[in-house]
């Protein structure tokens, strides 16, 4: 096997705050909780303006195209391609901003529904501006049937791509960075992972093999962990314990301790069972 040349170990600028952290530790009951720095809420509120605008600028192309182009007659083909193009342009582009948004300030799991709303909005907006179109363009009474056919599959295609692009498959949570944080942590003293360019996961240490394989830059990233999900990482790699043990210098009780504490403040975190009613006696 030839060997693998020394890879660089490079330092991720912080995205997300000033003093170099990519969130804030705050501490309630029991374990501290993740929350974003106010410099990561501010870029990721900027993020969602501009998403906005550009989801409003898409419900208006929709619009135009419906109340419009549409009721032309004849309708204007190469104008409503053009239309179903921009349109998908511009949600699928506020979708991707949107995200980025959230993996810079998540929600939390313990509201439900704005957790959905949050992470799947992008989808939300695909739908709202694609699905009326396509029927309308079906039912139009001045296209022939060539005409239906080449611009609702144009839409349909478009809008399926920017609908896709709009869910996230994996959504972040408060509750996700709080265990992954405190993980890191608690095992190495301080809030710092490890990545590269191409993965999707970040790992506890820059000596582990799937960091150090062969890579087009030849860089290993580190930085926090709010700064490896805003390079687009998922989450912490499954087998962090094992990567912990044989190649990050950890004992298997130090990696055993830290899981302890985790499944410590779950059983912490679930509400208590009522006690039982004792009958009253007759």
């Amino acid at each position: 096997m030839a060997e693998q040349r020394k890879k660089k170990v490079v330092r991720v600028e912080p995205t997300s705050a000033a003093d170099g952290s990519g969130g804030t530790a705050v501490a309630h009951d029991s374990a501290p909780t993740w929350t974003p720095t106010p410099e990561a809420k501010k870029q990721a509120t900027t993020f969602r303006l501009i998403a906005g605008g550009l989801w409003l600028l898409a419900i208006a192309g929709e619009a135009f195209t419906i109340f419009w182009v549409l009721r032309q007659v004849p309708v204007n083909m190469v104008l409503l391609i053009i239309l179903i193009v921009v349109i998908g342009a511009l949600a699928i582009g506020g979708s991707l901003l949107w995200k980025k948004a959230n993996r810079l300030d998540p929600a939390s799991k313990e509201d439900k529904v704005r957790f959905f709303v949050q992470n799947q909005l992008g989808a939300i907006i695909a739908v709202i501006a694609f699905l009326p179109l396509i029927i309308l363009i079906f039912t139009n009474k001045d296209m022939d049937g060539k005409q239906k056919a080449l611009a609702g599959i144009i839409a349909i295609v478009i809008g399926g791509g920017a609908l896709a692009l709009g869910v996230d498959y994996n959504p972040p949570s408060v509750e996700q960075y709080t265990a992954e944080s405190n993980t890191i942590e608690q095992l190495t003293g301080q809030d710092l992972v490890y990545w590269t360019k191409s993965g999707s996961v970040f790992h506890v240490c820059a000596e582990v093999p799937d960091v150090n394989k062969e890579s087009k830059d030849g860089q290993i990233y580190e930085g926090t962990v709010a700064d490896a999900h805003a390079a687009g990482k998922d989450r912490l790699v499954s087998y962090w314990q094992r990567e912990a043990v044989n190649y990050c210098g950890y004992t298997q009780e130090q990696v055993d301790a830290v899981e302890n504490a985790a499944e410590t403040e779950t059983d912490s975190e679930e509400p208590a069972e009522a006690p039982e009613e004792t009958p009253a006696a007759e």
